[in-house]
């Protein structure tokens, strides 16, 4: 019995032993230490992730939103007819006609039409403006020498040559307008034929017109109903 108790004292002063440290100052210390300490230790931890700027996070999104819209390939017939019909206005654009060339069919007639309403802007431009010029110069020279000057201008008044020549400014002005309008109107022309032609198909071969004799039966005029057929023509258009 001795014994036993004996090893127990010997174990039990083993494992304290193993708990303990000596420094070499003799002091004693505890190698385990307490849940209550262990709380107490905070361990810092630097934050190295970098903060992205908003000009990233814009770029982030708008990627993100890109790859869930599915792209779709174009075949090479898809491109060449997009091709074509960019090429078309663009050769409106830097040369008035040139697309209608290019998308041939009425172009004989296109062409001229383009360049007539342009070159009649432009000479109802040079009129007024001629004009502008004699009346400034005719009012100038009277309101300076208190005189007439252009003897054409005799009969005119003052207040006739001020209306006149406000006219001739503004008609002067408006011409420049119709001169872009019809500029602009021949790249639209030019664009929009050609999506006609090469997008969708207009052509008279996918149209079908048919006009025919018929027979119709109802009130000959407004005022009294007849029985009688009424001969006349009918209209069919068929789209293939």
């Amino acid at each position: 019995m001795h014994k036993v108790i004996g090893l127990l004292c010997a174990i039990f002063i083993f494992f304290v032993a193993q708990g303990q440290q000596v420094d070499p100052k003799g002091k004693v210390a505890l190698k385990t230490t307490s849940a209550l300490d262990s709380t107490k230790k905070v361990t810092t931890v630097q934050d190295t992730t970098k903060k992205e700027s908003r000009r990233e996070r814009k770029r982030r999104e708008k990627a993100e939103e890109e790859a869930k819209i599915p792209k779709i390939f174009k075949d090479s017939t898809r491109l060449a007819i997009e091709a074509k019909t960019v090429t078309a206005w663009k050769r409106s654009l830097i040369l008035p006609g040139w697309g209608q060339y290019t998308n041939k069919g009425l172009w004989w007639i296109k062409v001229p039409a383009i360049y007539g309403g342009l070159v009649s802007t432009a000479l109802v431009f040079e009129f007024n403006h001629r004009y502008y010029k004699e009346f400034i110069k005719e009012l100038d020279y009277r309101f300076k020498h208190n005189e007439k000057d252009n003897p054409d201008y005799f009969g005119w008044s003052d207040q006739g040559l001020i209306r006149a020549k406000d006219a001739a400014r503004r008609d002067r002005d408006l011409m420049v307008l119709l001169t872009v309008g019809v500029y602009g109107l021949n790249v639209v022309e030019a664009y929009v034929d050609s999506m006609l032609k090469n997008r969708w198909s207009v052509s008279s071969e996918k149209v079908a017109l048919k006009i025919r004799p018929t027979i119709l039966l109802g009130s000959s005029n407004s005022f009294a109903y007849s029985a009688a057929p009424n001969f006349g023509f009918k209209l069919s258009m068929t789209l293939k």
